[in-house]
């Protein structure tokens, strides 16, 4: 065989500091492989598989520089090489989530990120169940600057810019991320066996038949729903104009108000294809120029025309609906918007709380409010349902991290929970395994850095119990089990609409923040929000103690600490007077006599938690109950 790298090995790549590095590829056996670098010159012979591996000394952090790897009549030179710290970014759609779905609340960034020095490696989307896989499928690493920073992950971007700034040592990133995925997708099978139901599923998925099978026949239900839809839809079909066509005159049409969901609409459970269409008045100074159509968030899938022109598409739920309106389309007077709603399943929604405008840089219409309404076609059924497989356990560290493993790192941040709401309970044990698995692996005991799932769907006014709320204590409590690491606070900067919040810089500097703590050594800096500690009972009142209370506990607004509910032994929880005293919180209600439990911001969107260190961080959310 000739000479063959890993994909990581490639121009741009950002080598580990400080730490051995490992250059490892295929070659034909019995050749002699070698490496020069910096001056120096390092050899090996392939194994009788053809694998081989030379091992460099530790480095300081710079560059760029060349790598020269040679055997027999191949020779490779990879370019442009730094050395800094190596970042694994994983976890998943939260990770996943590119600078692209946020650059609009962060315009700034486009004018100070030509930042060679930081750069990011995607590992392609891929799962494979029959072991861990030797080398990923593509990718390659990206320098960041103004025509790159769209596909950089938002949280790893102000992570890695935050480090930067502050250490000026080159940053490399390793996006290793899928959106909807459990934390089991991405263990081990050895770590898996011990947390999965079903464990013969595994020898199942090895096979490949199988799953082209489940994929094929899903796949054909769901084209047959669509096709179903596309050819029995009155609106595509409608003659001479059809409904998206700027010259078709609504007959028929009811008024509807957006945003809202299909019932307040009036259209129950209707399945299928529904019509949207206003008609707004364009001045002549906006006639003619490029503009842009937010939309909020639409479930599930939309079709959005202006003047007859197909303008953008989404086809999933959850990305914020943000379209270009070319140079030319708007014209002065009457314009049509017309959107075509695909509901899978009849819960279909404008979701409320997001932008409807149309608009340019002077000029902006607000698109809420009145529309018109009319339904194109039915479905019998709902949407088919389809098998993830990326979703499956063990899937995604065969195919997406046993390839990493060579490769030095500096640590992992991790942004993933979400999917695992359904069922928290034992969440802390699952992370924990996890993150013991990979060390080993690694062969290193690197920081592991991770985010507290934020706040999400609608305030509840009374105390009661949540699975997002489970879900945080259990990775709280994975916290106090798991050394070297530390978890991102971000109760406060969750949307209740939107799964995928928006304030990504939060995030990524409060994980940046941690790094600096606990992978720079800066053992005095403030870089958690308050962390329960321990209880004591005096009488009706509990009194909190808390970690990390920084300089002092506060408030963010300046008022009495909220979102604090007690119980006695019936664990009928109400909610609870509280008042700070250094770094303590007394709690109590006057109804309860014999306190026995706490929790504070135990909800899926605490409102109104309000505790923070005098450093800004907020409290952790927990629960003082030990069996939950």
């Amino acid at each position: 065989m000739p000479l063959v790298l890993p994909k990581l090995l490639s121009d741009g790549m950002v080598l580990q500091r400080n730490s051995n590095i490992k250059i490892w590829g295929w070659a034909n056996a019995g050749e002699t492989v070698e490496v020069n670098f910096l001056g120096k010159s390092y050899t090996a012979r392939p194994s009788d598989e053809g694998s081989w591996e030379v091992i460099l000394p530790p480095m300081d952090a710079g560059g760029p520089y060349c790598m020269e790897i040679k055997c027999a009549h191949h020779t490779t030179v990879i370019k442009d090489i730094l050395i800094g710290d190596v970042w694994v970014c994983s976890g998943q759609s939260n990770m996943v989530l590119p600078m692209e779905r946020v650059i609009d609340l962060y315009p700034e960034e486009l004018e100070d990120c030509n930042i060679p020095f930081i750069r990011q490696f995607t590992v392609p989307d891929r799962y494979h169940f029959k072991g861990p896989l030797k080398d990923l499928e593509g990718g390659c690493w990206e320098v960041l600057g103004k025509e790159t920073i769209l596909k950089f992950s938002a949280v790893g971007y102000f992570f890695a810019k935050a480090l930067y700034k502050k250490y000026k040592i080159p940053i490399g990133l390793i996006k290793a991320c899928v959106g909807g995925t459990p934390i089991e997708a991405w263990m081990s099978k050895e770590i898996a066996v011990q947390f999965i139901e079903n464990p013969e599923e595994l020898e199942k998925l090895k096979d490949d038949s199988f799953i082209e099978s489940v994929k094929k026949e899903e796949e054909a239900k769901i084209k047959a729903w669509f096709d179903y839809l596309e050819n029995n839809d009155i609106g595509l079909k409608n003659t001479p104009f059809p409904f998206f066509d700027e010259n078709y005159i609504p007959s028929g049409w009811k008024p509807v108000n957006i945003p809202a969901t299909w019932k307040q609409m009036g259209l129950d459970s209707t399945i299928g294809a529904v019509w949207f269409r206003k008609e707004v008045n364009i001045p002549s100074r906006v006639a003619g120029k490029p503009a842009k159509l937010y939309l909020g968030t639409i479930v599930d899938s939309d079709f959005t025309y202006v003047n007859g022109v197909l303008v953008g598409s989404t086809s999933y739920r959850y990305p914020p609906r943000k379209y270009n309106i070319p140079a030319g389309l708007l014209k002065e007077g009457k314009n049509t918007i017309v959107v075509r709603v695909i509901s899978n399943d009849g819960n279909g929604e404008f979701v409320k709380g997001k932008e409807y405008k149309l608009f340019t840089e002077d000029y902006t219409q607000d698109l809420s409010g009145q529309w018109l309404c009319t339904v194109g076609a039915r479905a019998k059924e709902p949407l088919p349902l389809q098998t993830f497989f990326q979703y499956k356990p063990t899937g995604l560290f065969n195919g997406m991290i046993a390839p990493l493993l060579n490769y030095s790192i500096k640590g992992i941040i991790w942004y993933q929970g979400e999917s695992n709401t359904d069922n928290p309970e034992g969440y802390c044990e699952k992370l924990c395994a996890f993150v013991k698995d990979l060390r080993e692996r690694w062969k290193n005991n690197f920081p592991f850095l991770y985010v507290q799932l934020a706040n999400f769907m609608e305030p509840k006014p009374q105390p009661g119990d949540s699975n997002w709320a489970r879900l945080r204590e259990e990775q709280r409590r994975a916290l106090l089990r798991l050394d070297n690491a530390g978890m991102a606070v971000a109760i406060d900067v969750g949307e209740w609409n939107d799964l995928h919040p928006s304030n990504k810089k939060a995030v990524g500097e409060r994980l940046a923040l941690l790094a600096q703590k606990i992978a720079y050594g800066e053992k005095d800096l403030v870089a958690s929000g308050p962390l329960y500690r321990s209880m004591k009972i005096e009488g009706n009142r509990v009194i909190l103690e808390f970690s990390d209370a920084g300089s002092g506990l506060c408030t963010k607004d300046g008022k009495m600490p909220k979102s604090f509910a007690i119980a006695g032994p019936d664990k009928n929880f109400v909610w609870a007077n509280a008042k700070i005293y250094g770094s303590k919180v007394i709690v109590w209600n006057d109804s309860i006599q014999n306190p026995v439990y706490v929790r504070y911001a135990w909800a899926d969107n605490p409102e109104g938690a309000n505790l923070y260190n005098k450093e800004g961080l907020p409290a952790s959310p927990f629960t003082t109950e030990e069996e939950l």
